[in-house]
């Protein structure tokens, strides 16, 4: 039960109030002048602990460091690829700035002044990861009731740039896969069945069926820090992704003399392969060698949806080649292939309207320098503007729309008269 006391103090009388947290652990504020004050904050605590608001002010000085080191040994549900980032940001931007700050010192503006002074140094991606970071670790904050609201929440953030996609010909994937000389098999896998670099990585040869030309993707291979981590796609979700038959006599020979278990590629030491480095790897070279500056081997699974859509694969079946979680993701990440789809729309449009008087009445001229004509899609005729058959055209639909809105008013004078 809370109880006010007085206490005499070198200043003059004092109030303290001693109450018990939701925890039942005893606690006290104490400093009120007035036992008016003290009972205002005495009741402002209980309608906090009613409607389970209520912050503790001893956890509300608990520095985000701490906060912040609890919160990343609890991203192990996260795969490595994912986990290493978060933790780097950590590191390097999050932990020097406010490590040391209270969680309930951290202001909204000072987050903004943070992230802003972070975009004259560092790209978007770094300064989403960083603020992602501190505004997850704010959350646990709030969750834990240690303040009532997240002040990182509502910041102005750094829109995030999306890289070009660069799609290849099937005749500059031939050409990149003969200047790849015995890494060329990769290449036409990655082109053609858009798996990750991970992925190819982890192909085994019991994953390969010439039979119904798929490759079942059941692992990858990761690399992270320097070191491979062997584990589940990244969707966590196996699939199948069909390769063309062209390339059944090329996996025939690349599974030849290996086990169910064997790697289907690997590296000089007879591993998983490493991702080839940007600037001397093998896959540098190859591209530099036909023209290609700059190609990385994740434009080769932009250039397999590329390819995949001009044979007239829907979106639906990009999907699920590259493993996307959603159609939509699909139609987001790939929204500039779907162009022609539109052009085909509006050509459909067009047909169905063109039927119509108004089509005909609006139809455009058929070439340059033609006087404008109208065509009468039913018959095959074009009518000149200037011809009696396009006036006639003209007063007839002119006719149909006064029809129509004569009809409309006595059908509303008879409402009205039902209902006097």
């Amino acid at each position: 039960m809370a109880t006010i006391t007085a206490y005499e103090t070198t200043a003059g009388k004092r109030y303290r109030v001693r109450y018990r947290k939701p925890d039942h652990s005893q606690t006290d504020r104490r400093g009120f002048r007035t036992k008016r004050e003290a009972q205002l904050f005495l009741a402002s605590v209980e309608v906090s602990m009613a409607r389970g608001e209520y912050v503790d002010a001893e956890a509300a000085r608990e520095p985000v460091g701490a906060l912040g080191a609890l919160w990343v040994t609890r991203l192990s549900h996260l795969k490595p690829s994912s986990q290493r980032p978060l933790e780097i940001a950590w590191r390097l931007h999050v932990q020097p700035k406010w490590g040391s700050v209270p969680v309930s010192r951290v202001q909204h503006s000072a987050v903004q002044a943070w992230v802003d002074a972070m975009q004259q140094t560092h790209g978007s991606t770094s300064v989403l990861r960083a603020y992602g970071v501190l505004a997850s670790i704010l959350d646990v904050a709030v969750a834990d009731r240690r303040i009532h609201t997240n002040p990182a929440r509502g910041v102005k953030l750094p829109r995030k740039v999306r890289r070009e996609h660069r799609y290849l010909s099937h005749q500059q994937v031939s050409e990149l896969a003969i200047a790849a000389g015995e890494k060329g098999p990769l290449v036409l896998l990655l082109a053609y069945t858009g798996l990750r670099w991970c992925e190819a990585a982890g192909l085994r040869v019991k994953d390969v069926d010439t039979v119904r030309r798929r490759l079942f993707v059941s692992q990858n291979a990761v690399e992270v820090g320097g070191e491979i981590h062997v584990g589940t796609p990244k969707t966590h979700k196996r699939r199948s992704v069909p390769f063309p038959t062209t390339l059944t006599a090329m996996f025939e020979e690349v599974c030849a003399g290996k086990g169910p278990l064997d790697l289907l590629f690997i590296d000089e030491r007879g591993s998983y392969m490493h991702r080839s480095k940007t600037g001397k790897g093998w896959f540098w070279r190859a591209a530099v060698a036909v023209g290609l500056e700059g190609l990385t081997p994740h434009d080769l699974r932009h250039t397999a949806a590329s390819l995949a859509i001009q044979s007239g694969a829907n979106v639906k079946a990009v999907q699920r080649m590259l493993g996307h979680s959603s159609a939509a993701m699909t139609l987001d990440v790939y929204a500039d292939l779907f162009d022609d789809d539109l052009d085909a729309v509006a050509d459909r449009l067009d047909h169905g309207l063109a039927r119509t008087s108004v089509g005909k009445m609006w139809a455009r001229p058929v070439s340059k320098g033609r006087v404008a004509e109208e065509t009468d899609f039913s018959s095959g005729i074009y009518l000149s503007r200037e011809s009696g058959a396009y006036r006639g055209l003209l007063q007839t639909f002119a006719t149909e729309v006064a029809v129509r809105a004569v009809a409309r008013v006595a059908a509303g004078s008879s409402a009205r008269a039902g209902w006097a």
